[in-house]
């Protein structure tokens, strides 16, 4: 007779009670959801559909973008390169436009250059097994020399004129609802189907959860990390052009603003592990929705930038220990590293 092996995770012992630990992200939706309560009740205004149009408007590049760093974060990686990256690529193909280039062709080429630019990226962290943080942190300011040096000297540059699309994207409507909010939900679903129902997304979910076992197993480990860069730049690149249309063109002080922090507050606070792994689309999408009614509230109540930013520090630094605190780290991460 054999015998059967039960563990404590399957054995539920008479008259005790199955304790479940609310995750992260329910924290964070319920603190949302109390949150805006809360500014309905003391601001005027706050609670109408106009303003909730505004606030998902104005959060949604934030959106995007921490869809792209998710990719990343979920393979136990970063990319604080993304903003410099995004930048460069859609100013170079902007001002080949107004130098007379057509836009298409302009967008192709610039897409090229942020394709190329992860493919480096992601083969010096894959192949030469530099961490991510260091390799996109001395990244970032190559780019940008390099597009400064190379590609444009101006700072500000205007979005091409006569494009009708350009303008209906970053102006126009559809029922209603602005065309930036459905380009967020047309790329947060594209994204989902990526990383849940097929085979490149289960190897980056392998790979974060534990690179050994998935090396061991036979994942494509080094090409999936260089393939997931370059696709996070290209989706950057495709939230500049979004920047571009809704504000008539880019500055390129863009790349050295806390952007790119604000983007790694949203994936952290919804309760994407920076031990990888772990998380999904709707962990951004409770993340978007808490830095975007903060964000709200703080603007109606004429808050100064240095008191936002302040208060966005110590959200980030709380949800940090969070994570540390929700996803401890396991041996293999700690001989390996994080990020």
């Amino acid at each position: 007779m054999s015998e059967t092996i039960e563990t404590a995770e399957h054995r539920k012992e008479p008259g005790k009670r199955l304790h479940v630990r609310p995750s992260q992200e329910g924290i964070v939706f319920l603190i949302t959801v109390a949150m805006f309560v809360f500014f309905s009740v003391v601001l005027d205004n706050f609670l109408s559909y106009g303003n909730a149009i505004t606030l998902l408007r104005g959060v949604s590049v934030l959106g995007m973008l921490a869809l792209g760093m998710s990719i990343v974060v979920i393979g136990r990686g970063v990319d604080l390169a993304m903003v410099a990256t995004l930048v460069v690529g859609m100013i170079w193909a902007v001002k080949m436009t107004n130098d007379g280039q057509d836009f298409g062709v302009a967008l192709l080429m610039g897409g090229g250059f942020v394709v190329a630019t992860g493919i480096v990226i992601g083969f010096v962290i894959a192949y030469a097994e530099i961490p991510a943080i260091f390799t996109t942190l001395a990244m970032g300011p190559i780019v940008f020399g390099v597009g400064n040096l190379f590609f444009f000297r101006e700072d500000t540059h205007n979005a091409p004129e006569n494009v009708a699309w350009l303008n209906t994207l970053g102006f126009g409507s559809t029922f209603s609802v602005p065309n930036t909010i459905w380009v967020f939900a047309a790329m947060a679903l594209a994204v989902h189907i990526l990383m849940r129902y097929t085979r490149f997304g289960r190897t980056i979910y392998a790979t974060g959860d534990n690179p050994l076992a998935a090396r061991l197993t036979g994942f494509a480990m080094r090409p999936t990390i260089v393939v997931q860069y370059a696709m996070t730049a290209l989706l950057a690149y495709i939230v500049g052009l979004i920047i571009v249309a809704s504000n008539s063109g880019i500055n390129t002080r863009l790349a050295y603003s806390t952007l790119v922090y604000d983007v790694l507050l949203v994936v952290v606070l919804g309760g994407i592990g920076l031990s990888g792994g772990r998380g999904g689309v709707r962990n951004v999408l409770v993340g978007t929705l808490f830095v975007g009614t903060l964000q709200s509230g703080m603007t109606i109540l004429n808050l100064a930038y240095a008191e936002q930013n302040l208060i966005k520090s110590v959200v980030m630094l709380g949800a940090l220990v969070a994570d540390t605190l929700t996803n401890p780290r396991d041996e293999q991460t700690s001989q390996g590293g994080d990020i």
